[in-house]
């Protein structure tokens, strides 16, 4: 029930939260043994309460409902309220709406601020003038001392929107940090799906070109191609249904099981690669076993651009502490090197060192070695 009615206060528009408080404030000037704790300010003599009494109360109290939406009007309203309170000696307990008033004035009003203190201070000046025109015994150190509480409650309400401002700008900084954080981790994933696809795709078009006198061999080569590109269209609607906020958790990210049916596709598209794993996987995937897939699926795709029909080994270690993966390419290039961007191992060197590991690639005289070390626990 607490929780239904929170939910429904919340839902309120400002002015219907605010509005209570003035009621009470305005009830609670009307309180006799209240009457004692008004504003006096002039040292005026005291007047009971009349009709006008009634109208200054309301004028003070009422405007605090919109506070928040409408703050130079509140202010200027509850001033008024004020001023004639203390100019018709009522002296209510509703002179404290306008301390409230200029706390909530600092804290929302947007525009032309300090036009707003100047007019104020003006103001305050002429009210001053008239209490002492009307016979007030006010020394000018009450004035003086009035207007600095006055003036503090103002500065109160700024601090208050400071602190706000500070805050929201925090909360901005975090949120382009994730959306950064989340574009850059999408780029990558992005990455790792397409380039390896396609960069077969391209060789095993390219051989392809050479078997025409070869109908049996052309039939398998395109029908490694189109094995190739289904699963690229598999792989990306994968990631767009991971992207969908709707999606459940995530039950095909790759494993290392999944790494052999990588080599065999890299093997259809005419790279020699021999595959050693030792030791035994994990039973449960996880980001660890992503990592390796990802660092095996860049290193072969590197090997298809860059020396395409070289012979490639792939070894995969697993122990309790971490998995080791080392890729290496042997001879050198057989076609002349595929330009690429580089954000493949700028990439994994992140996804690696995301999970405390370390990613090192090293080229060769006679070829190019990829090392990883991924920790077991750093993916839990």
């Amino acid at each position: 029930m607490n929780a239904r009615l929170q939910d429904v206060w919340r839902r309120l528009p400002a002015t219907g939260r605010e509005l209570p408080p003035a009621l009470l404030l305005l009830g609670a000037s009307y309180v006799p043994a209240l009457d004692a704790q008004g504003t006096r300010l002039g040292e005026l003599p005291d007047r009971a309460l009349d009709g006008w009494g009634a109208v200054v109360i309301a004028l003070q109290c009422l405007p605090l409902a919109v506070r928040r939406r409408w703050p130079v009007a509140c202010l200027a309203l509850v001033s008024v309220g004020f001023a004639l309170d203390q100019l018709r000696g009522y002296h209510t307990f509703a002179g404290a709406a306008l301390a409230i008033a200029l706390i909530s004035g600092g804290a929302h009003v947007e525009r032309h601020r300090r036009a707003t203190v100047v007019g104020l201070t003006v103001a305050y000046v002429a009210l001053a003038v008239a209490l002492d025109a009307r016979g007030g015994t006010e020394e000018a150190v009450g004035y003086v001392t009035f207007y600095l509480l006055v003036s503090a409650a103002w500065a109160a309400g700024a601090w208050l929107r400071h602190t706000r401002s500070v805050e929201a700008g925090r909360r901005q900084q975090v949120a382009e940090r994730t959306r950064t954080a989340e574009r850059t981790r999408l780029a990558r994933e992005l990455h790792d799906v397409v380039t390896h696809h396609v960069t077969a795709m391209v060789v095993q078009t390219e051989a392809a070109r050479y078997r025409t006198s070869d109908p049996e061999g052309l039939d398998r080569t395109l029908e490694a191609v189109a094995d190739t590109g289904r699963k690229a269209v598999a792989d990306l609607r994968h990631l767009l249904d991971v992207l969908d906020p709707g999606h459940g958790p995530d039950q095909r990210t790759p494993a290392v099981g999944d790494v052999l049916d990588l080599v065999e596709r890299t093997r259809r598209a005419g790279q020699p690669v021999e595959y050693v794993e030792e030791g035994v996987p994990s039973p449960t995937p996880s980001g660890a076993e992503l990592t390796v897939y990802r660092v095996v699926q860049e290193a072969l795709t590197n090997a298809l651009k860059h020396a395409h029909g070289s012979a490639t080994a792939v070894r995969v270690r697993h122990d309790h502490e971490e998995i080791s993966v080392h890729v290496s390419t042997e001879g050198p290039a057989t076609t002349p090197p595929a330009p690429g961007s580089g954000r493949g191992l700028v990439g994994l060197r992140e996804r690696v060192a995301m999970l405390g590991g370390e990613l090192r690639a090293e080229p060769r005289p006679d070829g190019f070695d990829v090392h990883a070390r991924i920790p077991v626990d750093g993916a839990s």
